[in-house]
């Protein structure tokens, strides 16, 4: 009788190597260097450990660091978004609102980030935005200082966003100071990508209606695929994230002169 596959992948693993996957689990992406300092190890022992792991279909390697594995093509569900890395994207959100001035013009995208930085605007005065995303909507629809617009479209019932070309033509008619948008992953080479091309193309009509991009995206999208192009790291203002970027995003921001504000957590 065989064994089955995941008995063998567990009895594999030194007491090492499954505290390095739990904590690459929990984080979502951690760098090879963060890594060996945690655990007191070389960088040598670290991708060793780290190639086994990535054999056993465990973890996802992306240059200086490691991740877990996700599909190119599925994003995870809605309700499985809310709560890995929450904590950090409170920290960009209460970072995004301390930058966002009063009285501008927004739009903003699908995502749990993009939501948390609407609970942390809802004291906000004076803002117009618009949105495809209704729980975006319904939280800031709690300031009666902040005038909300609801594009029009298809509404998806996993997340509530809204989409289609009756969004796309919906949005064209606009040009706002801030686009605040999420992502699902962002590419060594310094690709934007998501998973739903009518999402994509709705985040790509924000992006060309706004006079500033802010993306938010916590630690765990730099180095992670999906399968359809947004855009360019090139084409944003700013960058929040909760982690300064790992190699090679650092020095891709820097050359595209795109501003990296890492939220301070607590």
């Amino acid at each position: 009788m065989h064994e089955p596959t995941v008995g063998r992948r567990r009895r594999a693993l030194n007491p090492r190597q499954s505290e390095l996957l739990a904590a690459v689990r929990q984080a979502g992406a951690l760098s090879i260097e963060a890594l060996a300092q945690r655990f007191g190890v070389t960088l040598q022992t670290v991708r060793r450990d780290v190639r086994q792991l990535e054999q056993l279909g465990l973890l996802a390697r992306f240059h200086g660091g490691v991740r877990t594995p996700v599909s190119t093509v599925e994003n995870l569900a809605y309700t499985q978004r809310q709560t890995p890395n929450a904590a950090a994207k409170e920290a960009i959100a209460r970072t995004v609102a301390r930058d966002v001035p009063p009285g501008c013009s927004l739009m903003i995208n699908l995502g749990t980030t993009t939501e948390a930085v609407a609970r942390a605007l809802v004291n906000h005065r004076g803002l117009r935005v618009i949105t495809n995303n209704l729980n975006v909507a319904a939280i800031l629809a709690d300031n009666p200082d902040c005038e909300v617009v609801i594009a029009g479209g298809v509404v998806r019932a996993r997340d509530r966003g809204i989409v289609g070309e009756v969004t796309i033509d919906f949005l064209r008619q606009f040009r706002v100071d801030i686009a605040l948008i999420g992502i699902s992953g962002i590419e060594a080479d310094g690709t934007l990508r998501d998973y739903d091309v009518r999402e994509v193309r709705v985040a790509r009509t924000i992006i060309e209606h706004a006079r500033q991009v802010w993306l938010c995206a916590d630690h765990s999208k730099f180095g992670r695929p999906a399968m359809v192009e947004v855009g360019h790291i090139g084409e944003l203002t700013r960058v929040y994230t909760d982690r300064a970027p790992p190699a090679p995003f650092d020095a891709m921001l820097r050359e595209a002169d795109v501003a990296c504000v890492v939220a301070a957590a607590g």
